[in-house]
Order: C-alpha cells, then structure tokens, then sequence
C-alpha cells in the first residue's frame, strides 16, 4: 500500500515558510440579515399595472466594512432596487421597494495589510453576493411579483473604478490652481 502514498516535494513559490509561521487564513464566521424591508406602496394596482408592462429597475449596492478587532471584520452589503412602471397618464409609480442590509463577519489572520482591503472588499462581497440574490428574489417574489433576480456584481470591477476615482481626487487635490 506504500506505493500508493502521494508526496507533494515541492517548494512553494517564494520559499518555505519560516518556522512557526503561518500562511493567511480566512473564514466566515457568521452571516445574517441586518435589515430588510420591503414596501409594495401601490398595491394592488401595482400588481395589476404590472401583469400589462415591464417595471424599470433601480438598483444600488454598496459594500461597508467595519473592524470589530484585530482579527474579525464585519462586511455589510446593501443592497436597494426599487420598481417603477408609467400608469395609463405616463405618470411614474412605484411598484416596490426592497432594501437589503446583509452583513457578514470574517475571521482574518495573518493576512498582509495590502492584502486586507482587496479581500474585504472584493472576496468577501463576492461570497456574500449569491445569499443577498437570494433573500431580494424572496422578498420581491412574496411581495406579489415575479422574482427579482440581480445580476452578478464585478466588486473587482468597483474597487478599481473606486481606487480610480480616490487617485483622480488625490491628483486634483495636489495640482494647484491660478487665479488671474
């Protein structure tokens, strides 16, 4: 049975690690709805403007992260799509609101500080992500409509247009201004 023993001899990349040191490690601790609300404030004559038209959809998400100690995190996603449809007079009505605050606590250890805000603010909102769809697509769902099924969400993407725009403001702030 000897022969059958698989060995990993290889040496990660960057070296080993040095004795007693540990590589990062992270892992969700707990997930929970903060806060959920949903207003369905014309029905049901939003339920029936509906069955005849398409609603437009707003939605906004916004990741918040706050430092419980040295090795916990709480991440907090919320998330807010309201329904509009145009009535016989092309009058804007509100169909529903829902309003989702879903918050998670993350374990971390020995995770590189340069390191630490991409994974709260990218990895972490990316795990939650498929949870939150879930609870609005309920909530839109036992409100009487069909359910609102949210797109998948790049946080890669809004990070980098977030670091972006806090560079451009950084830039701004440095270049100096001439009055004549």
């Amino acid at each position: 049975m000897a022969e059958n023993e698989i060995t990993n001899d290889q040496t990660p990349v960057g070296g080993p690690a040095p004795e007693g040191a540990q590589g990062p490690q992270v892992g969700v601790l707990a997930q929970y709805v903060r806060d959920l609300s949903f207003e369905n404030p014309n029905a049901p004559a939003s339920l029936q403007a509906l069955a005849a038209t398409k609603p437009a959809i707003d939605v906004n998400v916004n990741v918040g992260v706050r430092k419980i100690n040295d090795e916990v995190y709480e991440v907090e996603l919320k998330i807010t799509a309201k329904a509009t449809y145009k009535d016989n007079e092309d009058k804007d009505n509100v169909a529903f609101v829902v309003e989702l605050s879903y918050g998670s606590l993350f374990g971390v250890r020995n995770v590189p500080e340069e390191a630490l805000k991409p994974f709260l603010l990218v990895q972490a909102p990316t795990l939650m992500f498929p949870f939150a769809r879930r609870i609005v697509a309920d909530a839109s769902r036992d409100g009487g409509f069909p359910p609102l099924l949210l797109e998948p969400i790049s946080f890669e993407g809004l990070y980098r247009a977030q670091q972006q725009q806090e560079a451009q403001a950084a830039n701004d702030s440095e270049t100096p201004t001439t009055v004549n």
